[in-house]
């Protein structure tokens, strides 16, 4: 038996697959105070479920794959450790200076950003290696432990390395790192060249940076998480999502927190292409994730999910970059519990603030007084007030109707339901402008892709979303309200591992860069032999990052060899790079050099099964009306048939005007749109 968790930042949702493959689907408020409580809620509800304790339920579990926010959260909130940076003597501003960048490069009223570590716990330390690895200024340990020692009065938290090419020679970060152990013991500390061995020195300075202020926090979390599983009754392994796209061992993630930034949604693009695939002919595919909190885009595109160099915390340039590769999503603040408001000018607003778990939309009835997305839904008759997270919560339709009448309706000069219909139409222009954002930077046409509707709230308004876009087909999964735990089932147990160094095809070193991709791959084994052990397939893949020479950025080339054995292969990869090319930026030059300067090796072990598996509603759904009166933009009132998902028969053409429900969401199709229950019992949209 295995366990899939994610943490939003409103639901916490669990997907359990049995020994038989077969799945179901659980859900229980997050409690942003104490993120494991939701997981434990959760299941309980699966151990309740099945009639058993919840000791019971674990005892049998061998894996739990948890998705989380924590450490994003803890970063956009402040609530990090408070952390030094160590950097080279006659260096210490890389983390303000950065790479340069504006996104309004004329608007000179935006102040420059704040470092991620403030100047003022930024400390020189007296040293210096040059690119070729060679010692200029032997570390002066006297004055860098005099450094060290001054971090004690400061109440220092946790401390972060990064010195001036340790790439090409670690010495002096590996020599700093023993002054750290030996004289602020039990502070945690990260040196740049092992957690991220890459060129540019803003980029691995602020990945150092982030990983170091999250390890307290992080390995407080992952350790209650494991201990308290534990003593619940948990004996397997609890492994934790990444922003690549796999997953880590919890201890071996405290360890390197900053993989767990984007945790959960970097899961929703391996579920939704999967299933993409199976339903759809389409060649690519918009992957939408409909949370409480966010609205999380991705792509999978001709069946590759893309990802990006450029991952920032925040606006690129403004925020911080994670200096790591992850998949490419966009999110922005539009979900169910998004807050409508109306500014002094009279404009509608549906967002980015959330009222997120707690207390949530004031139709929960825990004291929250704004108006939500889902309160406009409750009142437009989407949502069936009884029938909430399949009658767990029974929502207050009065105090959303009131919320909405003072704090929208009144001002704007609405009726109730005209009100309610406006939040929505603002919800989702919200999401038309980030699908269409990450679409055509990609050069992806939303008329030519599968929208994939996730989340527990998506079914609320893709339709809409689909329309707006032009895109053919819609699909809702059937596990779409937890595709980030699903995906969690799908994905792999993963680790990466990377070198640098410096060759051109002209003066290609063949000897010393097999000598590396060795390296690698006896790192990668040892991974499939440690903690892949178990795994039913595994497979080390290697890229190499190139570019032409005098270009300042490189892109990743996949190898189709571990070896160089002759000169055809390095005419191989040079081509491949020729043409990787051509498809980012539409243009090559094949009589210009290739100059090759990272080599990185990708781990994929596979602990679970390859099929899809197919989801079970785990209780009867209790009776409920056939019809309910539904308001629709445009067209005012009509009465729409109420069917269960799991209730509908396999390729029936069905037409709306029509709310399909399930216990997790519910799923609007407005009149004239067409849908079927497919063969994999997902929901086939046609807007």
């Amino acid at each position: 038996m295995r366990f899939a968790c994610d943490t939003g930042g409103t639901f916490t949702d669990l997907i359990v697959e049995d020994d038989a493959g077969l799945l179901t689907m659980y859900k229980a408020p997050t409690v942003p105070s104490d993120p494991v409580v939701g997981v434990l809620d959760a299941l309980q509800a699966a151990a309740d479920d099945r009639d058993m304790a919840l000791a019971d339920l674990l005892s049998r579990g061998e894996i739990l794959i948890h998705g989380t926010t924590h450490a994003i959260n803890a970063i956009i909130t402040g609530n990090t450790a408070k952390t030094a940076f160590l950097t080279t003597k006659g260096h210490p501003d890389i983390l303000v200076l950065r790479e340069a960048g504006r996104i309004e490069p004329f608007n000179f009223r935006i102040p420059y950003p704040a470092p991620y570590i403030p100047r003022a716990l930024t400390f020189q330390i007296p040293e210096r290696i040059n690119s070729l690895g060679e010692i200029v200024t032997e570390l002066n340990e006297a004055e860098a432990l005099e450094t060290i020692k001054s971090l004690k009065d400061l109440d220092i938290e946790a401390v972060a390395v990064c010195l001036l090419w340790s790439i090409t020679n670690p010495e002096h970060e590996l020599k700093t790192g023993e002054l750290l152990e030996a004289h602020l013991p039990g502070v945690p500390y990260t040196l740049s060249h092992q957690l991220n061995p890459t060129l540019r020195e803003y980029r691995r300075a602020s990945s150092t940076a982030i990983d170091a202020s999250l390890k307290p926090l992080m390995t407080h979390y992952l350790a209650s998480l494991t201990n308290r599983l534990h003593e619940a009754g948990f004996n397997g392994r609890t492994l934790v999502l990444t922003s690549q796209g796999g997953m880590m061992e919890a201890e071996e993630l405290a360890s390197k927190p900053i993989h767990a930034i984007n945790s959960g949604p970097s899961m929703a693009p391996i579920a939704g292409g999967r299933y993409a695939l199976a339903d759809c002919d389409e060649p690519n595919a918009i992957i939408a994730d409909t949370g409480g909190t966010t609205y999380d885009v991705s792509l999978v595109r001709q069946g590759r999910i893309p990802r990006t160099h450029e991952t920032w915390i925040g606006q690129p340039y403004r925020g911080h970059m994670t200096g790591f590769s992850s998949i490419d999503i966009k999110s922005v603040g539009a979900g169910g519990g998004s807050i409508a408001s109306v500014d002094d000018g009279g404009i509608l607003h549906v967002g980015p603030r959330s009222a997120g778990a707690s207390p949530g939309p004031v139709c929960y009835g825990k004291g929250g007084e704004e108006p939500t997305l889902t309160d406009a839904c409750l009142i437009l008759g989407y949502i069936d007030a009884e029938y909430f997270l399949g009658g767990t919560i029974t929502l207050d339709m009065a105090a959303a109707e009131q919320a909405i009448q003072t704090r929208v309706a009144e001002p704007l000069g609405l009726n109730l339901m005209e009100s309610a219909s406006a939040i929505v139409s603002v919800a989702t222009e919200n999401m038309v402008q980030a699908i269409s954002e990450i679409t055509v930077n990609q050069g992806i046409d939303p008329a030519e892709a599968v929208l994939v509707g996730g989340g527990g709230a998506a079914g609320l308004n893709s339709v809409f979303v689909a329309r707006r876009l032009g895109c053919p087909t819609l699909l809702f999964p059937d596990t779409g309200a937890g595709l980030s735990a699903f995906g969690a089932l799908l994905s792999d147990l993963k680790s990466e591992y990377r070198r640098m160094f410096f060759t051109t095809s002209e003066k290609f070193d063949r000897d010393a860069v097999n000598t590396m991709l060795d390296e690698l791959r006896t790192l990668g084994q040892a991974f499939i032999e440690g903690p892949g052990k178990n795994a039913t397939e595994s497979v080390i893949s290697y890229t190499v990052e190139a570019r032409y020479a005098s270009q300042v950025w490189e892109i990743d080339v996949p190898l189709k060899f571990a070896q160089f054995q002759s000169d055809e292969d390095l005419a191989q990869v040079v081509d491949d790079f020729h043409r990787a090319h051509e498809e980012i930026f539409a243009v090559k030059d094949p009589d210009s050099a290739v100059e090759f300067v990272g080599w990185n090796a990708a781990v994929n072990c596979k602990l679970g099964s390859t099929d899809m598996g197919r989801l079970t509603i785990s209780s009867a759904a209790p009776t409920h009306a056939d019809h309910r009166n539904v308001y629709f933009d445009g067209i005012g009132r009509v009465d729409a048939r109420v069917q269960m998902l799991h209730e509908l028969s396999v390729n029936e053409p069905l037409t709306g005007p029509s709310i399909i429900e399930t216990p997790y969401t519910t799923i609007v199709i407005d009149p004239e749109t067409r849908y079927h229950l497919t063969e994999g019992g997902n929901l086939l949209v046609t807007p």
